[in-house]
């Protein structure tokens, strides 16, 4: 199993993660992501890797459990 983690800090809301992995990101009120389930199932590590290489800012990484 991988982890997910999301670093606001740098997000700046352009929510490819969204489009990519619904399931895995969404945008708070302040359009900021926020990481839904950081466990990642290893049927849907692709889906949520190519979310995190979808950040323009890089505000998002996986790392393993």
């Amino acid at each position: 199993m991988a982890l997910v983690r999301a670093d606001r800090g740098v997000c700046r809301g352009f929510a490819n993660c969204v489009m990519v992995a619904p399931d895995y990101f969404d945008l708070d009120e302040d359009g900021l992501v926020l990481v839904l389930n950081a466990k990642v199932a290893q049927s849907d590590q692709p889906q949520v890797e190519a979310a995190v290489g979808s950040c323009p800012v890089s505000a998002l990484r996986m790392e393993k459990a």
